[in-house]
């Protein structure tokens, strides 16, 4: 089809303006765009025009005929960028490629003025972008292929021209100032970028520019849209830029850069969800994408995994700590949809990947699952390394359990046979052992019978546990000879291998008294070996408790059977010593049949090297046992419960056993010997009250490490002892205490031992162990303290216990309003001793957060005042007492009021009176004092800025509508009468809105005189501020006669 010279006149003149378009009128239009908006002349209407804004009112009703109205539109174009092929109608042959362009663009700039609320400017949105792309199919079909082969760059159509028309006009609007115009000529621009393969190198640029401008809008609308078109940009930049790099220039890589200090920085969530969903997949952009899993936004954390990663292919290349990293965060995401996500996202692709099969969809039809493969699901756990992952707190389990539960065939096809538990490895006992844990917790036993029916019994479980426990013992020993390093990751696994059946082994049904005696011969043996790692001893006593059973026997017969497993790894020691004995008679013997005598000094040297060499791994060795004995016994104390001196095992452990170990020389058996104490003080009162002063003294002696199991101790001795501090014998023990956690939440050198008192503290306080209210001081001071800035554990534990402490009862909230002027105080010093380089949090959020932390509508359970029942045994809520910020009230105007109260305190003091909750339905006495205070400090001008005087005025006026307004005002307020403005607008919302500056001092200066006086006279309806007062005076006495 030959094209049609463009470069002839126009024939829009020709016809005749119709005056019936009142829906596509471009003068009526016109009215309702923004000036910045410059639409091109009207002109009389013509043919050309009837018919385009015909297709685009369609195309604006409904997106159902968008393709046939595309087609319609093409045709009116290439009759007028085309001659006609074949004779047919000659209504459009008067006009040109230009005069279409221009009419096509009139349309196009119509849809900058829509706001965004409003579905029809995306419909027509869509449908430009569906025209535009229609239109270079058809143009580039239209090019002879040996042409399009010829030229180097994107050859030139009528298409082309029209984007450039388009993309000409709607450019300049990208600064405009209208909000709704910035957005949708950048939507505009961004949408025929991704709709198109290419556009003409001139507006390229320029594009590129002006959507850099917006990525800094400060709408967030404006934001989106912008790093949508960049997004396109960049991939296809990435090539380029590559190239740029590998030259050393730095022209092409800005791009990039920008958008990934957006994503990473932008305060809208939309914004960085687009950018995550629109950059290209890179090595270099890939750690950006995925540090999202860590977004605050819920949405963008799980557009990552639902559609992110699915897009990203085989998740084998990723690294394995990131694999590790995002399982851990998406199934640990406080987010249920992500969890689910992210539990789709490994039970299904990942799985598939391994298993080189993907679900492919034709049509509508969903496509048949893959068959489950035992191969891919071992490749599975294979690459999310399962021996680091799997052990306890580790995040395979929680993955292989959101996998049995979304992957019934693979529930149904897993089969453990004999063969399975010959050839044991990691990855096939963690199935085994996940497998099992997933059907034995699942509710109401619905897996149970797949149990029965695929792990062995007993009997058989326990020969796997020998044969597999003697090979880690001999792999042992035989490194512990040898010294060969090689076995020493085959040992590993080999220890994994044994935690797993242990694990599988505490979920087992013991009812089988002959499976029984089996499992429990086997463990009291395997108990006894010096050489058994920590961790497998501390299963094998947690499956033997399980053995024994619950009563008070069978935790008998338990505790005898392990404290004869530790004399018997305790006797390593000695039979250690003869076989030393008998090596050196042997030795001797030897010596004397040698030929050559040493001299008398030379083996008298020899022999002392040899002895102090003997002695000296003679010492580390009974050291290590004596360790083993200890950790023996702390995991004994773990599982019993029953009171210490009625059990006659236990008494002979801490009498032999505990007690040397705490006075022993060595540091590492005093620490373990003081742990095993401990544990024994929870199970009597009296060995914990004879204690306290040890442990306290380990506190104020001891090193880190020290201090921190010193604290745990007395914090679970408290837990478990509440009466320690009230009733101890010695009056100064409660003391003691308190000042340990004094000097714990104060250790801002040592995170670990501040951590550890602010988490036992915490604890303490929400069990109502402690009440003092100067501790209770030290945590909230402690919690907005910049020292305490870089210790993450400290400041998450308080930042949820603050709230839930408050909120849970009302005598915690009462107690912290009692401190909190003390706590202004305190954080009021601190920042002004602040150095240049430390940042504090501004005490209008500290406010805000003591507001909140003291507002007795937040209380989870309310008091008998606020809940009662209806006749019909209905509960119903009534208004909430409000005497807590009464109480505050009063105590933070006395503060206030106090002769050399600060101007830096006072400020935030007043500024929280506006802010507090003050109702009728508190108590009259309380209200009343309130007032009077508030009346008092209003009188002597505590104030120091107009936003104090406000809150103060508030707060005066607050307390007033509570009493009903009818407290008669003293004489001594008469003065504050011409300082103080009644405020009118006394909503419901009072206590959230801002109050204007209503109350001016007389000696101001004369412009803030005149400023006054036209607020008042506004306020009076034109009456002088005389009349006022009056009229104030008259309604106060009135209600005073009412009274």
């Amino acid at each position: 089809m030959p094209a049609r010279v463009s470069t002839r006149t126009s024939a829009t003149s020709r016809v005749p303006r119709k005056t019936s378009e009142p829906s596509l009128s471009l003068r009526a239009s016109t009215s309702r765009l923004h000036p910045s908006v410059i639409v091109p002349e009207e002109g009389p209407s013509n043919t050309l025009r009837e018919r385009i804004c015909a297709v685009f009112g369609d195309a604006q009703k409904s997106t159902a005929g968008h393709r046939k109205l595309v087609i319609n539109l093409r045709k009116i174009h290439e009759a007028c960028c085309y001659e006609p092929s074949k004779p047919g109608k000659k209504e459009l042959d008067d006009y040109g490629e230009d005069d279409f362009n221009v009419e096509f663009a009139r349309c196009v700039l119509r849809l900058v003025g829509i706001k965004k609320s409003e579905a029809v400017g995306d419909r027509i949105l869509r449908f430009i972008g569906l025209f535009l792309r229609h239109a270079s199919e058809k143009d580039a079909a239209l090019i002879p292929q040996t042409q399009s082969d010829d030229t180097q760059s994107f050859p030139e159509t009528p298409s082309t021209r029209l984007t450039s028309h388009v993309l000409s006009v709607i450019l300049p609007l990208l600064k405009a100032k209208e909000k709704t115009i910035r957005f949708r000529s950048t939507q505009i621009i961004s949408h025929i970028i991704n709709s198109l393969d290419s556009i003409d190198d001139e507006y390229y640029h320029l594009v590129r520019v002006g959507l850099l401008k917006r990525i800094r809008d400060k709408e967030t609308m404006v934001r989106v849209q912008a790093v949508l078109g960049l997004g396109r940009l960049a991939s296809n930049e990435g090539d380029e830029e590559r190239e740029d790099e590998e030259s050393g220039s730095d022209e092409s890589s800005g791009l990039m850069e920008k958008l990934l200090e957006v994503l990473q920085n932008d305060p809208s969530a939309d914004v960085r969800r687009s950018l995550l969903l629109n950059l290209p997949l890179t090595p270099s952009t890939l750690p950006f994408l995925l540090e999202r899993a860590r977004d605050l936004d819920p949405p963008t954390r799980r557009a990552l995994y639902s559609r992110l990663l699915p897009a990203l292919g085989d998740f084998r290349h990723l690294s394995l700590s990131m694999r590790e990293k995002l399982l851990r965060w998406g199934l640990r995401d406080r987010d249920e949809n992500v969890r689910k996500a992210t539990a789709r996202l490994f039970s299904e692709r990942w799985i598939e990947d391994c298993a080189g099969t993907r679900v492919q969809t034709e049509g509508d039809a969903p496509a048949e699952a893959p068959l489950p493969s035992m191969e891919a699901l071992l490749e599975l756990l294979e690459r999310i390394d399962v021996v680091n992952s799997g052990v306890e707190n580790g995040v395979a389990l929680e993955a292989l359990r959101e996998f049995w539960n979304g992957r019934p065939d693979y529930r149904d096809a897993v089969s453990f046979d004999d063969p399975f538990w010959d050839q044991l490895s990691a990855e096939r006992v963690f199935l085994a052992r996940s497998f099992n844990d997933f059907c034995t917790h699942e509710e109401d036993g619905k897996y149970s019978a797949l149990v029965e029916e695929k792990m062995p019994e007993v009997t058989k479980l326990a020969f796997f546990i020998q044969r597999y426990t003697n090979d880690l013992v001999n792999r042992i020993r035989s490194i512990n000879m040898n010294d060969q390093a090689e076995e020493e990751e085959d040992m590993v696994e080999q220890e994994f291998i044994v935690e797993q059946l242990l694990h599988i082994a505490q979920t087992l049904d013991y009812s089988d008294e002959v499976g029984r005696r089996k499992m429990f011969s086997l463990l009291r043996e395997t108990l006894a070996v010096a050489e058994l790692p920590d961790e497998i001893t501390r299963l094998v006593i947690e499956v033997l408790r399980s053995v024994c059973g619950t009563d008070s026997a069978a935790e008998r017969e338990f505790c005898g059977v392990v404290l004869e497993a530790v004399a018997e790894v305790h006797d390593t020691i000695v039979s250690e010593d003869a076989m030393e004995a008998g090596d050196e008679s042997f030795h001797s013997a030897r010596s004397e049949v040698t030929d050559t005598t040493p001299t008398k000094d030379t083996k008298e040297r020899k022999l002392l090297s040899e002895n102090g060499e003997q002695d000296e791994q003679k010492a580390i060795q009974e050291i290590l046992v004596n360790l083993k004995c200890l950790h023996i016994a702390q995991c004994m104390l773990q599982n019993v419960g029953d009171n210490l001196q009625e059990n006659v095992h236990l008494v002979t452990m801490l009498n032999n056993l505990v007690v040397p170990a705490v006075r022993s020389h060595e540091a590492p058996i005093r620490e373990r010997g003081l742990l095993c104490l401990g544990l024994c003080c929870l199970l009597d009162k009296t060995l914990a009250e004879e204690n306290l002063t040890l442990f306290l003294h380990c506190f104020s002696k001891g090193h880190d490490a020290l201090q921190t199991t010193a604290i745990q101790i007395l914090s679970d001795i408290l837990t478990t002892h509440p009466s320690l501090l009230t009733q101890s014998v010695d009056p100064n023990m409660s003391k003691s205490i308190f000042k340990v956690f004094h000097k714990g939440l104060k250790a801002f050198h040592t995170p670990e031992v501040q951590s550890a008192a602010t988490t036992a503290l915490c604890k303490l306080m929400l069990t109502l162990v402690i009440t003092d209210e100067d501790l209770l001081k030290q945590l909230v001071i402690c919690f907005f303290e910049p020292a305490t800035k870089e210790n993450a554990t400290t400041r998450q534990a308080l930042s949820y216990f603050l709230p839930v402490y408050c909120h849970s009862r009302r005598e915690n909230m009462e107690r912290m309003g009692r401190i909190v002027p003390g706590v202004l105080h305190a954080l009021v010093g601190l920042e002004e001793e602040l150095d240049e380089d430390e940042e504090m949090v501004g005490m209008t959020v500290v406010t805000n957060m003591l507001v909140d932390w003291t507002d007795a509508r937040k209380l989870v359970v309310l008091d008998d005042g606020a809940a009662s029942w209806d006749e019909a045994g209905r509960k119903e809520i009534k208004a909430v007492n409000g005497d807590i910020h009464l109480d505050l009230a009063d105590a933070l105007l006395e503060k206030a009021m106090v002769h050399g109260c600060p101007k830096e305190e006072k400020k935030p003091i007043l500024s929280m009176l506006g802010k507090l909750y003050i109702t009728p339905t508190s108590t009259v006495e309380k209200l009343q004092s309130a007032y009077d205070l508030a009346a008092e400090a209003i009188e002597l001008k505590i104030a120091p800025d107009a936003g104090s005087r406000n809150a103060l005025t508030k707060l005066h006026t607050a307390l007033s509508k509570a009493l009903g307004e009818t407290v008669p005002v003293s004489p001594r307020k008469s003065a504050a009468r011409e300082e103080v403005t009644v405020l009118k607008d006394e909503e419901v919302g009072l206590e959230e809105t801002q109050m204007p500056d209503v109350e001016v001092a007389l000696e101001e200066t004369k412009m803030e005189h005149q400023i006054v006086e036209e607020m008042q006279l506004e306020a009076v309806m034109g009456e002088e501020p005389d009349a006022k007062d009056s009229i104030l005076d008259e309604l106060l006495d009135e209600e005073e006669e009412e009274l």
